[in-house]
């Protein structure tokens, strides 16, 4: 029953949260100069050639009207179509690029934990010693440095200089899709796997210091077995609850890495959507990517109890 109430209102604030968001973005739209009439209709266009193209378009409605119509739609997953190009569904846009979005960002949140945590704890353990100073310092940089000056130092060094790497994907590939995607999952792991770093060391250190641990380490355990079976799972709660944040990281990151490297993915999509007005993709981007962001949030919820048996005796 605690863990039904705990699922619905999740659920219930989720659902609110994506309705904010595809409120601020429909706004933000709408209040930008110009519109999607304006782009396709041409800059030439007389005012009677506009007026008929917003009117076959729908954009001559109230904006109140437009966004209940689109919020109603969604509900019932229909976004309606692309006003560019062949004017395709817009759902066949989303299942075309959602799979390469979740697949980097997937590859990239397992290589950030992976790394992270493993960093984390080396400097936990061996604290003030050379393994932190080394740990920290990589962490420091991956937190300062953006995505935006990351990728083309990268793609200058790996790509253009040693020649290791291609710099954009293809659609011909002459090498497996691991070869293209290894320097954008690269790229797109290093701040989450900073920011998983810096949470395990502290997390290690405050681990290592509680009395329980003293008594293993009295009682003669096996430092390895002290470290990854006594510490190490205590200090992972308070990690795992940085998966949620640092999944949303890698979808908005994933905007500027695809975009960079042409990867045919949900960012790109959202990129293009907006430099050609074409609300519907940008709405549905938006929603697609925050609905992702709130389920991986939700896993992380359910996670938590298996980590913290304190978690599933508490009282509902």
């Amino acid at each position: 029953m605690r863990l039904f109430k705990t699922l619905l209102s999740r659920v219930l604030f989720g659902i609110l949260a994506l309705l904010f968001v595809s409120f601020v973005t429909f706004l933000a739209d709408e209040m930008a100069p110009g519109d999607a009439a304006t782009l396709i209709a041409g800059e030439k266009a007389t005012a009677g050639t506009l007026a008929r193209v917003r009117h076959e378009m729908g954009l001559d409605r109230p904006w109140p009207v437009r966004y209940v119509d689109f919020v109603v739609r969604a509900a019932q997953f229909d976004f309606g179509r692309s006003y560019t190009g062949t004017k395709e569904p817009v759902a066949d846009v989303i299942r075309r690029n959602l799979p390469m979005t979740a697949r980097i960002a997937v590859q990239a949140m397992l290589l950030a934990a992976f790394v992270g945590i493993a960093l984390g704890t080396v400097a936990g353990v061996w604290n003030d010693r050379w393994p932190d100073r080394i740990a920290l310092a990589l962490s420091t940089l991956g937190v300062t440095i953006p995505n935006f000056v990351l990728a083309p130092v990268l793609v200058y060094l790996f790509a253009l200089q040693l020649d290791i790497l291609p710099v954009n994907w293809e659609v011909q590939r002459l090498a497996p899709d691991y070869y293209y995607l290894l320097l954008p999952v690269i790229i797109l792991s290093l701040r989450p796997m900073a920011t998983l770093t810096r949470l395990t060391r502290a997390s290690v250190i405050d681990t290592m210091g509680q009395e329980y641990i003293r008594l293993a380490i009295a009682k003669g355990v096996p430092r390895p077995r002290l470290i990854l079976v006594h510490a190490l799972r205590n200090a992972l709660v308070p990690v795992v609850t940085a998966f949620g944040t640092s999944f949303g990281f890698l979808l908005t990151g994933s905007f500027i890495v695809e975009t960079a490297f042409t990867l045919p993915g949900l960012g790109r999509a959202g990129i293009e959507a907006i430099q050609k007005r074409d609300t519907p993709v940008i709405m549905a981007t938006t929603l697609v990517a925050g609905t992702l962001f709130i389920l991986v949030n939700l896993l992380v919820d359910l996670a938590m109890p298996l980590l913290d048996p304190r978690i599933r005796e508490t009282p509902a």
